[in-house]
Formats: C-alpha cells, sequence, structure tokens
C-alpha cells in the first residue's frame, strides 16, 4: 500500500512551504520553484486521467519535493554532506572523492527515476500500448525533455550577468555539466527498463505486480 494520491499531495506541499522559511537566496528560489508550481498545478490536474497509480503520484511528489529542496540552495549549495556528517558522522564527498557539489546529478536521476513509470502507466492504460512500446517512449521523452532543460537554462543564462547565470545553472566549473545531467536522467529511466520488459503482455505497467 502507498499513500493516497491526497496524503502525497499535502506532504509534498508542506515540503515546499518548509523551504521558503527565512531563504538564504529568496529571487533566485522563486526563479527555479517556478517551474515546480507549474509541475504541483499540471500534477494535481492531470492526475486522475492519466491512469496513474498511487505509487506512479508519490514518485513524481517525490521528485518535486526533492527539486523544492534543491531549490532552496539553488542545487549548488544544499549542505547534503555536512547533514551526512552530523547524522551518520559520514561524509559522502570524501568517500566518493568528490570535489563538487553533486545534488543536482540527483535530481535529474530521479527526475528520470521518478517520471518513467507515470509515462508508462499512462501510455499503456490510456493509450492502449504494450509496456514494452510505453517503455521506449518514455526513455525518449525523459531524454527528449532533459535536452529542452538545458536549453531553458542556456537561455536563462543569456539573459542573466555571469554571477547569475552560473548561480543558475550550478555548472560549478563543469564544462560537461549539461551532459551529464541528460545522463543521469537517461540512467534513472532505464532503472525501469528490466522490470517493465518482464511484464506480461497487456501488463498495466512496470511495477503492476507491486500493486496487486
Amino acid at each position: 500500500m502507498y499513500p493516497s494520491k491526497r496524503t502525497s499531495t499535502v506532504i509534498m506541499l508542506l515540503i515546499f512551504a518548509l523551504t521558503w522559511i527565512n531563504p538564504p537566496w529568496p529571487v533566485e528560489q522563486a526563479l527555479h520553484s517556478s517551474l515546480t508550481l507549474i509541475g504541483f498545478g499540471l500534477l494535481w490536474k492531470f492526475s486522475g486521467r492519466s491512469g496513474f497509480t498511487d505509487l506512479d503520484f508519490l514518485l513524481i511528489a517525490v521528485f518535486l519535493s526533492v527539486h523544492s529542496i534543491a531549490a532552496r540552495w539553488l542545487y549548488s549549495n544544499v549542505p547534503y554532506d555536512a547533514w551526512g556528517q552530523s547524522l551518520f558522522h559520514f561524509s559522502i564527498d570524501q568517500a566518493f572523492g568528490w570535489t563538487r557539489n553533486n545534488f543536482d546529478r540527483l535530481v535529474h536521476f530521479l527526475f528520470g527515476l521518478c517520471f518513467t513509470p507515470g509515462a508508462i502507466s499512462y501510455l499503456s492504460k490510456r493509450r492502449g500500448l504494450s509496456v514494452r512500446l510505453g517503455l521506449y517512449i518514455a526513455v525518449s521523452a525523459v531524454m527528449i525533455t532533459s535536452l529542452w532543460y538545458e536549453w531553458f537554462e542556456f537561455a536563462v543564462a543569456m539573459t542573466l550577468s555571469s554571477d547569475d547565470a552560473e548561480s543558475y545553472n550550478g555548472q560549478q566549473g563543469d564544462m560537461w555539466d549539461a551532459h551529464k545531467d541528460m545522463l543521469m536522467a537517461t540512467l534513472g529511466s532505464l532503472v525501469w527498463a528490466w522490470p517493465a520488459l518482464r511484464a506480461p503482455s497487456g501488463g498495466r505497467g512496470p511495477h503492476s505486480s507491486a500493486e496487486q
């Protein structure tokens, strides 16, 4: 059993509200959060007729919640390593030899991971496609929308000063940042390849057996 769509929505909106308590960069956070608000609205408007299960809805709510947290710290400043050291006396950055803040990579990975099941459910339930074909289309959609987002970031950066553009995009000096972000989203989407390809003909989605 998974939380109902209403419960997931309440938790998601609560997390969003908490990220706005004394924000360190309110203007920049508002810019990032504008997409989150659009996502909130679209998710609630279309979830009823999309074929989403409670799990599909929950996964998308998780992504939007994590995006809200990332927006508060402009991605590049999320203190995840400090949290790890405080709670578990463990440095994630030191363990993996990271020299940059990699929370943005997590968010892009979650984009693919959290949206792919919902897309497969919609394509299989509402459009009558096989789960296998739904997977191919869902992964392709994640790749395309990731590219669009990187174009959007580029367009935003072109309208800002160099410092503001760096703050918004969070490249942290990595010239391949956009490419790596798109790769992470694709890998997150491909996590569902194995269960989707194993689904029986006419199956409801990559996680259908878990909900029966």
